[in-house]
């Protein structure tokens, strides 16, 4: 009889992304519908579901509004000086962000730009939880009254030391986490002679906890009587149904962000 095949690192990858997802299915769903409850409280009564993230969390930011198959009443807030990582070197680098990241009081300057109404929340994405504009988003925003939601891996901000002068990580002011299963490190495969791991993870967990999290929403609204007004693409509904529901659904955002 032939040897088994080893498993592939590629395979690897993915039994581990699996063990992500299912992290998030056996411990995250109660918390995903009281986070869903809030949102849809929020956007029902006309406020918005404010989203921050540095770094790759922007991706996390990103996946909830705009895109196929989400809908307004979430308010994407990206800095590029945080979030622009395509020259790597140079201007605009890598480096500067790192270091930026870093800077206690941009948080609160960040924030300063807008102006947040009673019913709003704030939801902020960091894996590591430590790095010190995030955790000023979050400080600021429950200063200013909303409830915030943390989206992180508990398992790497626990290991990880607050760099905060504070001495708290995102998850610790948060008034609810949602873990994204990451592990301590990010990067979840090992390479037999490569002495560090590759592979991140956090996109993962991330990616299925928000759009879980936005099919929760959507139930909530609609049931409620107010349907969404879904970016959809024109393969589902057709080019002129398509179009209408972007033009309605920008239109509707516009009107929500009025006020910032």
């Amino acid at each position: 009889m032939p040897e088994p095949a080893a498993e592939s690192l590629a395979h690897a990858y993915l039994r581990r992304c699996h063990e992500i997802l299912e992290h998030v299915e056996q411990t995250q769903m109660a918390a995903i519908q009281r986070v869903a409850g809030m949102c849809a409280d929020c956007i029902a009564a006309e406020g918005l579901v404010h989203l921050f993230g540095s770094g790759h969390s922007r991706m996390a930011v990103e996946e909830i509004f705009p895109r196929y198959g989400s809908f307004p009443g979430f308010h994407p807030i990206v800095e590029l000086s945080l979030t622009y990582h395509n020259p790597v070197v140079g201007a605009n680098g890598q480096r500067q962000a790192m270091f930026i990241e870093r800077m206690e009081g941009l948080g609160q300057v960040i924030l300063r730009n807008f102006e947040f109404g009673p019913e709003d929340l704030m939801m902020v994405f960091s894996t590591s939880g430590t790095g010190a504009v995030s955790v000023d988003v979050a400080l600021e925003a429950k200063r200013l009254g909303m409830p915030v939601i943390a989206v992180t891996s508990l398992a790497h901000s626990r290991a990880s030391k607050p760099s905060h002068s504070s001495g708290q990580r995102l998850f610790e002011v948060a008034d609810i986490t949602l873990d994204n299963g990451a592990v301590v490190g990010d990067a979840m495969v090992r390479v037999p002679g490569l002495e560090t791991p590759i592979g991140p993870g956090s996109t993962i967990g991330n990616t299925a906890i928000v759009n879980a999290l936005k099919c929760e929403v959507a139930r909530l609204l609609t049931e409620r009587g107010h349907p969404p007004l879904v970016l959809t693409s024109a393969n589902v509904v057709g080019e002129a149904e398509s179009q209408r529901l972007f033009e309605a659904a920008y239109d509707d955002y516009r009107r929500r962000v009025r006020r910032l």
